[in-house]
């Protein structure tokens, strides 16, 4: 069994319990440092216990570069590194990355300081199809309401277009390009 600091086992861990295998977002225990998360992320990716991979989920996003959303994900190694045994799906015989992330093979991180603030997590979800509505991002973001339409307010003044609408019955918001 290699040699893992505490930090790199609660990160395999809490990957481990999430269906995608995700690093991201953070436990709350190692949120509070998140610079020590970052270097512990890193030796992961270094040593093949983590990878990075494109992803569509912003709360597993730990980097942008462009449209591309990347994610750093733990692997098969890195859960045979915690005692557990990775599920690979009948349909994906031979294939080295259909676990949903539990891969063999390492990927460099470019930047694997870089964090998914709430805020980028409040664009991404306006920014896609349909919007948000103002519970999807008070769920996402764990913010009172009050908080999460300040933070709308804030974005647009920082330049973006906030546009209401509605959906289902339910006020939703999108954004549209910087003014």
């Amino acid at each position: 069994m290699p040699k893992l600091s505490d930090t790199q086992l609660i990160l395999l861990a809490s990957a481990a319990q999430r269906g995608d295998g995700s690093l991201f977002p953070l436990p709350d225990t190692l949120a509070v440092n998140a610079a020590v998360a970052a270097k512990s992320i890193a030796a992961l990716v270094k040593q093949g216990f983590a990878e990075e991979q494109e992803t569509s989920v912003f709360t597993a996003v730990s980097r942008i570069d462009g449209d591309l959303r990347y994610g750093i994900f733990v692997t098969a190694a890195g859960l045979a590194a915690i005692g557990i045994e990775a599920e690979v799906p009948d349909d994906a015989e031979g294939s080295a990355d259909a676990g949903g992330g539990y891969a063999a093979t390492p990927v460099a991180a470019a930047n694997p300081t870089a964090q998914v603030t709430k805020s980028a997590s409040v664009v991404a979800l306006l920014e896609r199809d349909g919007g948000a509505t103002l519970p999807e991002l008070i769920t996402a973001t764990g913010w009172l309401p009050h908080t999460t339409r300040a933070a709308l307010t804030g974005l647009r003044k920082k330049g973006h277009s906030i546009v209401r609408g509605t959906r289902g019955g339910a006020t939703c918001y999108t954004i549209g390009g910087a003014a």
